[in-house]
Formats: structure tokens, C-alpha cells, sequence
């Protein structure tokens, strides 16, 4: 007897989960090969070096300064062009902070050096929304590039099991992050535990660190329930402590850490907003933008409540709402905007993040628009871009200074 026809026809089908894993082959096999057409499997990212005029701008001394530190050897040398320009290193320009702040005469040394003093604390950013696509990972890349340009040193600590932030900064999560080389190898509950100093990498931003992530972090979703089943005991052991123990190992080592959490409230972004001094949500001015966004502050409130009643501390220097992919010329954002400041008041940040083509012409090379400089892009749209997003992460940085009871920038 004869199979019936739809028997037949569904055996010789893919289920679900065949489908959708050769499509994710399919897929991360592609982006592997674009990945290394663009920077192939030899090669590493490098940052471009810096015009005198703008290794100047950056340190806060005039380009005749320079020039003159330059002439008289006093301080690393610059890469001479044929043409006669003077092209600097961040690594240079750091040095040369270093060398200005210990002469200063008449400044202040932070003016030039701006680390926290043995007095000011860990300033830990979290970046983050409910919805996705509300420019986390763009936002928390600029902002650490940012603070590593101004002399800050940084630690970004990607959260986020898709590592967007990792892959923009250079490092591939399907093939340059192994087992256990995430923050999930300083968060675990058993005994292949790791310091997080142990899996903290350099990168080719001169005082930028990178904690990479990739699928791997999901664990912490499936195990922390194991834990809180088994009651497990101690400071140590409770889960939304387990981030800012972690830091504790390398607290020392940097002035600034930025979190790029995921796009859920889960166990990890939980952690990670505990371990955080500061929080900055993304939202994008569209309607149903505001919705999502309403839900997670519930979401959110309740779930803290219920941490802090268990003994967490939430210690916040600020909680700002930054509005990203903004058009001006937009009238229906231009007024989900101006609710959101009636509401908020200077919870809102002053300065919006402008959507722009460079933004997005940078990211189909792995860049961003500090990396890609200024001669690759159209420059009108460039300058545009790059007024809103210094902007933006001057403001965020006064904060942090203000935080440290230093005055702004």
C-alpha cells in the first residue's frame, strides 16, 4: 500500500531547523568571504594616523605648538609625507599628553591627561534599549573611540551574544573568539571560571581594550536559573553580582568601561546594569519606538526593585535618553522628540544623534566614522556627521567629568 501524498511530500521536506541552520551557514559563510575581502585573514585592523591639525585639536594645544614640539625633538616625531604633512599616532598623541601634563604650566594636567584621579571612581556605561536597531552598538563603538581619542582609558565590553561591537572593532566573533574567551569565562558558575583580565584583548585603538562576545553568552541565560535552583550561596555566587565582581580584576586598569548589552532584559543585561555607574538608553523618535522603550522602563523598574530588594546596590551618576537616527526635517520625530523632553526634561540628552549616509558608508567597511577619515567620504556629509557625534559624546564625557567634580570640556 502506498505512502499517502502528504506524507510523502513532508518527509522530503527540511524542517524548521535544518532550513534555518543552512541558511545561517549560507549566510555567516558569505560574510566570512566579505569579511576577508576586506581585511583578509593575515591582515588586522590599524587606525589611520592623525594630520597635525588634528593630533592639535585632539590634545588641546594650538598646531603651532606642535609644530614647535616637533622642531625641537622635544616628544615623539611625526611620520614626515612626501608632500611635507605631519601625520601622528594615537599611541604618539597619548604620549605626548603624557609629556604636556607632567610641564603643564597654568593648566590643569587633567586638561591634557584627563584620567581619573586615585579619588574618582570606575565610570561603567551601560548602553542599551529594549528594541534593536535603536543604535546600541553604534553608539557604545563612537563613544569608546571617543573617550580613547581624548586620552581616556577604556574598556568596551560587548554583552550582546550577536557582537556587533566586537566585530566592528576588528575582532570576528565566528572566528577569532574561541570557547571560554568571552565575559561568560568570568561570570560562570563552575569550575572553568577565568579571571576577566584573561580574556581582555588590546586593540588597534591605543588605550581601547575589547571584551569580545559572541553566541556563548547566551549561557549565562541558561545556567543562572540552574544556579538559583541549586541555592547557590554567597556574594559571589548571586547572579547579578557576577559582572561587577568580574571588574573588580580589572578596575585599576581604566577610567571608563562601556557595555553594549543586548536587545533583552535578561540575566545578563541585568548583571551588567547592576555593575553599571551609569545608563544611557537609546531610542529611536518614532512612535512605536516609544512604546517598546515604555515597556522596558517597566520592565526594568520592577526587575531592579526586585534586586535591590535582595541586597543589590543601584548607584547611578546619571540615566540619559539619547535620540538616535534623528531627522530634523522629520516633523512626526520632531515631535515624538519634543514629548519626550516635556517628559524627561535634561534626562534627554541636549544633543540628538543625527542619522547620516556616513554612518552607514563607514559600516560597510567594519568602520566607523573615527576610523574612516575624513578624505573617503563626501565631506559635507562627513563634517555633518562627525559635529553631531562629537556632540554627543562631548556631552556624555562632561558627564563623566562631572562625576568626577572636574568642570566640562
Amino acid at each position: 500500500m502506498s505512502k499517502p501524498l502528504r506524507s510523502t511530500r513532508l518527509a522530503s521536506q527540511k524542517t524548521v531547523d535544518e532550513t534555518i541552520g543552512e541558511h545561517a551557514s549560507l549566510l555567516s559563510s558569505q560574510l566570512q568571504s566579505i569579511s576577508e575581502a576586506i581585511f583578509p585573514p593575515t591582515a588586522s585592523k590599524t587606525l589611520r594616523r592623525f594630520t597635525s591639525g588634528e593630533a592639535a585639536k585632539l590634545i588641546g594645544i594650538s598646531d603651532s605648538t606642535l609644530r614647535k614640539m616637533s622642531l625641537a625633538g622635544d616628544g615623539p616625531q611625526p611620520e614626515l609625507t612626501t608632500n611635507g604633512r605631519r601625520l601622528y599616532s594615537l599611541a604618539q598623541l597619548n604620549e605626548l599628553r603624557a609629556r604636556l601634563a607632567s610641564t603643564s604650566r597654568g593648566r590643569d594636567a587633567y586638561d591634557f591627561l584627563p584620567r581619573r584621579g586615585p579619588d574618582d571612581h570606575l565610570q561603567v556605561i551601560a548602553v542599551t534599549n529594549f528594541k534593536g536597531g535603536s543604535g546600541k552598538t553604534t553608539t557604545s563603538v563612537h563613544l569608546a573611540q571617543y573617550l580613547a581619542l581624548q586620552g581616556y582609558r577604556v574598556l568596551a565590553l560587548d554583552l550582546d551574544p550577536q557582537a556587533s561591537l566586537s566585530a566592528l572593532l576588528g575582532i570576528l566573533p565566528e572566528t577569532h573568539v574561541a570557547s571560554n574567551e568571552t565575559l561568560y569565562a568570568a561570570i560562570r558558575y563552575d569550575e572553568e571560571r577565568r579571571p576577566l583580565s584573561d580574556v581582555v584583548r588590546q586593540t588597534y585603538f591605543d588605550g581601547l581594550d575589547l571584551v569580545p562576545g559572541n553566541l556563548e553568552l547566551m549561557e549565562f541565560e541558561h545556567t543562572t536559573p540552574r544556579a538559583l535552583t541549586n541555592g547557590a550561596k554567597g556574594a559571589d555566587e548571586i547572579f547579578f553580582l557576577r559582572i561587577a565582581r568580574a571588574l573588580d580584576d580589572v578596575a585599576d586598569n581604566y577610567d571608563v568601561i562601556v557595555f553594549d548589552c543586548p536587545p533583552q532584559l535578561g540575566y545578563l543585561t541585568l548583571s551588567g546594569l547592576c555593575a553599571a555607574t551609569s545608563m544611557v538608553v537609546t531610542v529611536h523618535p518614532q512612535m512605536l519606538d516609544i512604546a517598546s522603550m515604555s515597556q522596558f522602563l517597566l520592565m526594568t523598574h520592577d526587575l531592579l526593585g526586585v534586586v535591590r530588594d535582595a541586597g543589590g546596590e543601584l548607584r547611578y551618576d546619571f540615566i540619559k535618553y539619547l535620540l538616535t537616527r534623528f531627522e530634523p526635517q522629520d516633523a512626526p520625530q520632531t515631535k515624538v522628540a519634543a514629548l519626550l523632553r516635556n517628559l524627561f526634561d535634561d534626562s534627554v540628552l541636549t544633543n540628538p544623534m543625527v542619522k547620516s549616509a556616513a554612518v552607514s558608508d563607514a559600516g560597510l567597511t567594519k568602520q566607523t566614522l573615527y576610523e574612516i577619515g575624513r578624505e573617503n567620504l563626501t565631506r559635507s556629509t562627513y563634517d555633518r556627521a562627525m559635529e553631531s557625534l562629537d556632540a554627543v559624546n562631548c556631552e556624555i564625557e562632561n558627564l563623566i567629568r562631572a562625576a568626577w567634580g572636574r568642570s566640562k570640556r
